[in-house]
């Protein structure tokens, strides 16, 4: 099977994967993450632990961390193409299995714990960053990465603050180092506070920061959850437009005019709209059940390339050399985070 999903994916994914997906000097990256994640759906039904997608996780951290770094450079245009782009259109494929109207309620009933998330990561970042005696460019930039979505909203707002390389590549490498705990606590924490599969995707989706780890952690816990998680997580996705869109008049504001730092085109998370036409095409039963359940299935192995990749980018020594701040704020902020939406959830109670 996971062969055959590899063959199909290169075919199918084309239009969402993009040209740039298959460009030669990408190629033995690619290869490298998909041979390893055909490792981890090997091993995974053998020897039943966690997932794919955290097995995946695993095995690159190994490859790529001991006894030394084995990952040539020619390796990483590839992995890092992966890490993306896998995951993009798994999210996509994944729609296929998702009903419109359910997407539409779930993301709508979830806002209100999206909104306690962001909150609770931007007033802790702000707060613990003046504590801690982090600058306010890096602080937001930490901040916002917690709140929303990861590295990606660290990319889109880096240009808007005119932050610097080396404050960028901190909070990256800070919001990087807590994607991987999260991945790997939170579903021992859902046993452990026994919830259900729809209260820890929704707790997923809501608390953590990247995508990636979002549908590792939540795919892993169930596939309910990983359904449920998805949702939530791509509506939190979405609030990087307004945030950016705010941010940029402020900063326009202050620089008396001249900023510019704001491209809507370039800040719009295209996949998300994959996904919402794909469950649009899900909703009208055009499809065979059949092919659905495939187009998910493939999206799941997707997943798992993208881990891998993921954890073949983590290098232990480089997170650590990036200083001990932004890591104790990345820490602040994703504890809280996770704890006001629990919080909320339960309160709800969803």
């Amino acid at each position: 099977m996971p062969f055959l999903l590899v063959l199909l994916a290169l075919i199918i994914t084309l239009p969402i994967t993009g040209l740039a997906f298959y460009k030669k000097e990408n190629l033995p990256g690619i290869a490298l993450c998909t041979a390893l994640a055909i490792l981890a759906w090997l091993l995974v039904r053998v020897f039943p632990l966690a997932g794919a997608p955290l097995l995946g996780i695993l095995l690159g951290m190994v490859l790529a961390n001991f006894p030394l770094p084995l990952i040539p450079k020619s390796l990483k245009p590839g992995i890092g193409v992966s890490s993306k782009k896998a995951l993009q259109t798994a999210i996509v494929l994944l729609g296929f299995q998702m009903n419109l109207r359910t997407v539409l309620e779930l993301g709508g009933h979830a806002l209100i714990l999206i909104a306690v998330a962001i909150a609770a990561a931007l007033i802790t970042a702000y707060l613990a960053g003046r504590v801690i005696g982090i600058g306010g460019k890096e602080q937001t930039l930490i901040g916002v990465g917690t709140a929303i979505c990861g590295g990606s909203a660290i990319a889109a707002v880096s240009p808007i603050l005119n932050a610097k390389e080396d404050q960028v590549a901190r909070a990256i490498a800070t919001i990087f180092l807590f994607n991987v705990i999260a991945a790997f606590s939170f579903p021992l924490l859902g046993h452990l506070f026994g919830m259900t599969d729809n209260h820890f995707g929704i707790w997923a989706g809501s608390a953590i920061n990247d995508t990636s780890s979002v549908v590792a952690a939540s795919f892993a816990y169930s596939e309910a959850a990983g359904r449920a998680a998805t949702v939530v997580k791509l509506t939190r996705t979405l609030m990087i437009i307004p945030f950016c869109i705010i941010l940029s008049i402020r900063q326009t504001r202050q620089t008396k005019g001249t900023h510019t730092g704001f491209h809507l085109h370039k800040t719009f998370p295209w996949f998300v709209l994959g996904f919402v036409i794909a469950s649009l095409l899900r909703s009208t039963e055009l499809i065979p059940l059949e092919i659905t359940v495939f187009l998910g299935n493939m999206g799941r192995f997707l997943i798992a390339i993208a881990m891998t990749a993921i954890g073949l980018s983590c290098n232990i020594r480089d997170l650590i050399e990036k200083g001990s701040k932004p890591i104790l704020l990345g820490a602040c902020c994703s504890l809280l985070t996770a704890v006001a939406t629990f919080g909320a959830l339960r309160l709800l109670n969803f």
